[in-house]
């Protein structure tokens, strides 16, 4: 009997560790002959361990009192409910339980500011970072191309700061997705391959931010705002590294203003 296709539900699956045995070692099958597949799906699941770190601490809280189940049972008894309540909060409970950081997501409210540029910088740092096929879409050598594009998608002139005095290289950059609108994320390695990407977008409110520390289970970083445009680095440096590399980039980027 042949083996069923393997499909993007078989993917998500494998991601999500839903498959069951037989299927997931057909999935390590596939991906085995599949490069290009096996290092998409090594970038989801780095991703998807990233979020699940990010909000573990938020995960791992009590469930409130007013989801309690034999709480919502004593209420019902002392005043009849219309039925969508009851099931409304059944399926909450529910929910809290077989996936409680996925539903902390879901409630939670959507970081803004610079705490979204700082999640950003991150969720990027977690996806691209670790790619040894493609880390980026325009190398090094399109520099002003680069620049060109980011400040043609960001409606504000961009430049692509030279760090080589600070001991790392540009490797290029990427455009990317934010909640906010598009982003530029440039990648930059030192001569041991250590990487950290560096994320700018324009802010939805115009001016100055200070500059404040970042951290997740993956990745430290700092984020600031200058003349309305959003910086956020992120890597798996020490802060002690990081830092400076953030002031040399807020110096660099605020002479180019």
């Amino acid at each position: 009997m042949s083996m069923r296709p393997i499909g993007e539900d078989d993917v998500q699956g494998f991601v999500d560790e839903r498959l069951s045995p037989a299927r997931r070692r057909e999935v390590e099958a596939y991906l085995g002959d599949h490069p290009e597949a096996q290092a998409r799906v090594a970038r989801m699941i780095a991703l998807r361990d990233d979020m699940r770190a990010a909000f573990a601490p938020i995960a791992a809280e009590p469930v409130p009192a007013r989801l309690n189940l034999a709480r919502i049972v004593e209420v019902r008894r002392r005043a009849v409910r219309p039925a969508w309540q009851v099931m409304a909060a059944g399926v909450l409970l529910l929910l809290g339980g077989a996936g409680g950081w996925g539903l902390r997501e879901a409630v939670s409210p959507v970081p803004s500011g610079i705490d979204a540029l700082a999640q950003a910088a991150s969720m990027n740092y977690a996806v691209y970072a670790p790619d040894h096929t493609r880390p980026v879409e325009l190398a090094a050598a399109d520099r002003d191309e680069l620049a060109g594009w980011f400040s043609a998608r960001l409606r504000r002139t961009v430049g692509v700061p030279d760090l080589s005095g600070a001991g790392y290289r540009l490797m290029g950059g990427r455009l990317v997705a934010t909640p906010q609108g598009p982003a530029g994320l440039l990648m930059y390695d030192d001569s041991h391959g250590a990487r950290f990407v560096m994320l700018m977008r324009p802010m939805t409110v115009p001016g100055d931010a200070p500059m404040r520390p970042h951290a997740t289970a993956t990745s430290n970083g700092y984020a600031w705002a200058q003349d309305g445009l959003g910086y956020s680095l992120a890597g798996a440096a020490d802060p002690a590294v990081l830092h400076p590399l953030a002031d040399t980039i807020r110096r660099a980027t605020a002479k180019s203003l």
